[in-house]
């Protein structure tokens, strides 16, 4: 059972940090999901309509991946005019590192 399919009442029985990390990692859980991520941590820009240019896949396969990592908190959408540009959310980048790299500390 994946995080989005856990019943409301699963998801009460963890703590908002583990319902956070299993978030990101589901969101991240797709190689075209990391793709967008590397590209726009290297563009360091919002980018409106080279994603699908530079992923190899069509913009209806981009636009879902582009939904759950905005629905992750990993990535904002910004309407301009009458594309939407999409860059890192970097509040919750940096938190989403601070848990996973709390969570790698925990082997020790």
């Amino acid at each position: 059972m994946n995080f989005y399919s856990m019943g409301q009442s699963k998801k009460e029985d963890f703590t908002v940090r583990e319902n956070h990390i299993a978030r990101y990692a589901n969101a991240l859980g797709h190689p075209a999901r990391v793709a967008i991520i590397r590209l726009l941590l290297k563009k360091k820009s919002c980018i409106c309509g080279a994603i699908v240019d530079e992923i190899p896949l069509s913009q209806s396969t981009v636009s879902q991946h582009l939904k759950v990592l905005k629905d992750a908190g990993l990535i904002k959408g910004e309407i301009e005019g009458v594309r939407v540009c999409y860059c890192l959310n970097e509040e919750e980048w940096e938190k989403a590192g601070k848990y996973l790299q709390e969570l790698w500390k925990e082997k020790s």
